[in-house]
């Protein structure tokens, strides 16, 4: 399957997946907007579909979807999410395709290791539905390509490219080839002996997030590694908090970041990114209280599994 267009995309991978109906996205923000609100540090919440929009979404009619699949994508246009997380990796012959794990077992009818297959025999596979396992639904839905999702997302949400390889220049210039320099960000690791990589080729050709890591996980030192990361002569847009920070590190952190005007970004998924802050699960019972806290806190890009439930919170008056 070829995506061409985002019509083209919606008629070939509608079929058989039990997603639900495609809806009008329910935020009129285009692209451009979204991205102009990520560079802005007092920006609103930036809402990040973890995978994309995998989840039934009730509210708006629609059903599970594959992960990193353009099904996910679209519900995540339809509701009117801000950014898509999703993750790269590479085939044998050298194509670059949407796949979280090393191997296509979990996702797909198939198994084996992406670097093993080639993207013919990828293309051949079917997806199983939303985070899939051995039981998971199968759908007639294929693994994207990462040029497929680009052009389907043009114009209408931003990517976040979680890159699984060790394959950076390889996606940067698939993105600049599709144009899309400025509806994509990408993200790496960093310590506190790390250059400030924004600022470096070929990571100053895209808007950049930095992760930063510490010897000890107790973020003492992440103040001090984002003073670093924002001293070059081309700035990070946003610091995505590592896995196991304590909660008690959060205030400094938050306003070094303020200080230096740089977005936070904190995983929502399992509650083990920023300990004792809550997880999905804990906000979908008390969104105020695990959601709202960590906004209040500092926090400004969001990665949820749970995307309608954070939107209704961001979009109710009063909250």
């Amino acid at each position: 399957m070829k995506i061409t267009s985002c019509a083209a995309g919606l008629l070939l991978l509608a079929a058989g997946t039990g997603a639900g109906p495609f809806i009008a996205n329910a935020n009129a923000a285009s692209a451009r907007d979204i991205m102009a609100n990520i560079r802005d540090p007092k920006g609103s919440l930036v809402v990040v579909a973890h995978r994309g929009c995998h989840e039934p979404a009730p509210r708006h009619g629609l059903g599970p979807a594959p992960e990193n699949s353009a099904v996910a994508l679209e519900h995540c246009v339809a509701m009117g999410v801000d950014m898509m997380e999703t993750d790269i990796r590479e085939t044998k012959d050298g194509y670059l395709v949407m796949v979280h794990d090393e191997s296509v077992d979990r996702t797909t009818t198939g198994t084996g290791r992406v670097a093993d297959l080639t993207l013919a025999q990828i293309k051949a596979l079917r997806l199983r539905q939303n985070e899939g396992g051995r039981d998971a639904l199968v759908t007639d839905v294929q693994v994207p390509t990462l040029d497929e999702m680009l052009a389907l997302a043009k114009g209408r949400i931003t990517l976040n490219l979680d890159v699984k390889d060790a394959i950076y220049p390889q996606v940067i210039a698939a993105v600049r080839a599709a144009g899309a320099q400025q509806r994509v960000t990408l993200k790496t690791r960093v310590g506190i002996g790390s250059p400030p990589l924004a600022a470096m080729s070929p990571y100053d050709q895209v808007p950049f997030l930095v992760i930063p890591l510490e010897g000890d996980d107790s973020g003492a030192r992440i103040p001090d590694i984002i003073t670093a990361q924002m001293a070059g002569a081309i700035k990070p847009v946003g610091i995505e908090l590592p896995y196991r920070l304590p909660e008690a590190a959060l205030p400094a952190i938050a306003a070094r970041a303020r200080k230096l005007g740089v977005r936070l970004w904190v995983n929502m998924l399992d509650g083990n990114f920023v300990l004792g802050a809550g997880s999905d699960k804990d906000a979908l019972r008390l969104p105020d209280a695990v959601w709202g806290k960590l906004i209040r806190e500092g926090a400004s890009m969001l990665l949820t599994d749970e995307p309608e439930a954070m939107l209704a919170m961001r979009d109710t008056p009063g909250k």
